[in-house]
């Protein structure tokens, strides 16, 4: 297994580069699902490696379930530093576990709630709430009872802005549902508590998703400027305002940043940059990194499993 193990959990690095580059050089769409790809795919390897340092861990401590086998000085000495990384890993997973499943049970939470708060209003695609608070969001749907999404947004808000300010709003919302950014936002959630190094993703696809929404809503629209007027306009009114759903989940991202974005040309919409550019050196850089953090926890858990089937006794 060798230093195998420990790569997943510094592999990250790799992708700060592709973090920040995607933001200014590449389409939303895309820079959205390459950097939340790559934050899934190297998240799961290295809770994967850290996984198999806590089996090692574990098979050391006094007491354990495992069978005697499994510590055996052959099965420790394939893992370097085995005293300190094994026991270390035990308490680091531990925190990961609860980490990841307390966003989830929030998450799980607040959507149920929101849905509970909006179910004596009629059902359809947009909830306007009497409210003069201002805020929007996108609730999507889902779950046991299969509630589509909605779009909710308070009269506070809608006083803020003209009609076709208010066609741009709606359209940035409804682009959230039908891309289900939910899911890109909780999977980086999940991803920088697994693994720390992955935080900069997180919040390159916390922005890179209002970029896309920002683009598709300009798209729907035909008039970019509306579009930054709005998200302008709505920043302001609802400046200091706090989100009750979601939050976390679906931030605004640096709006000074997405109105300039929108005051200047579209993106050209390509699958993939050139290598020879810098984000195209730092997206190859970053997939190279996860083939190779996925090629090292395999290698890791196949090697483990070989040797405690051997250590096993019959």
């Amino acid at each position: 297994m060798g230093v195998f193990v420990f790569l997943p959990l510094i592999l990250p690095l790799t992708a700060w580069p592709i973090a920040r580059l995607a933001e200014q050089h590449l389409h939303p769409r895309v820079a959205t699902r390459l950097v939340t790809g790559v934050a899934g795919v190297m998240a799961l390897c290295s809770t994967v490696c850290l996984g198999l340092l806590v089996v090692a861990g574990t098979a050391q401590l006094p007491g354990n379930p495992l069978p005697d086998g499994w510590s055996h000085p052959e099965v420790r000495a394939a893992v370097p530093q085995d005293e300190v990384a094994g026991k270390l890993a035990v308490p680091a997973l531990l925190a990961v576990a609860v980490a990841c499943g307390r966003l989830l049970w929030r998450h799980r939470a607040v959507r149920r709630r929101a849905h509970r708060a909006l179910a004596g209003l009629p059902g359809t695609r947009v909830a306007v709430l009497p409210d003069g608070t201002p805020y929007a969001y996108a609730l999507p749907g889902g779950g046991a009872r299969g509630r589509a999404g909605r779009v909710v947004v308070t009269t506070g808000l809608l006083a803020g802005l003209r009609p076709a300010e208010r066609r741009a709003l709606f359209a940035h919302e409804r682009a959230h549902l039908s891309a289900r950014h939910h899911r890109f936002l909780l999977v980086v959630q999940l991803a920088a508590r697994a693994n720390p190094f992955l935080r900069p993703l997180r919040t390159a696809v916390s922005y890179t998703a209002e970029r896309w929404a920002d683009e598709e809503a300009a798209r729907a629209v035909g008039d970019r400027r509306v579009v930054a007027r709005a998200i302008g306009k709505a920043a302001l009114v609802s400046w200091g305002t706090p989100l009750p759903t979601l939050a976390g989940f679906a931030a605004s991202g640096p709006v000074p940043r997405r109105v300039a974005a929108l005051l200047g040309p579209a993106p050209a919409a390509r699958n993939w940059p050139s290598a020879f550019t810098a984000v195209g050196l730092a997206a190859w850089t970053a997939a190279v990194g996860t083939a190779v953090s996925a090629m090292s926890s395999a290698n890791a858990a196949v090697t483990l499993a070989l040797i405690l089937h051997a250590a096993t006794p019959l």
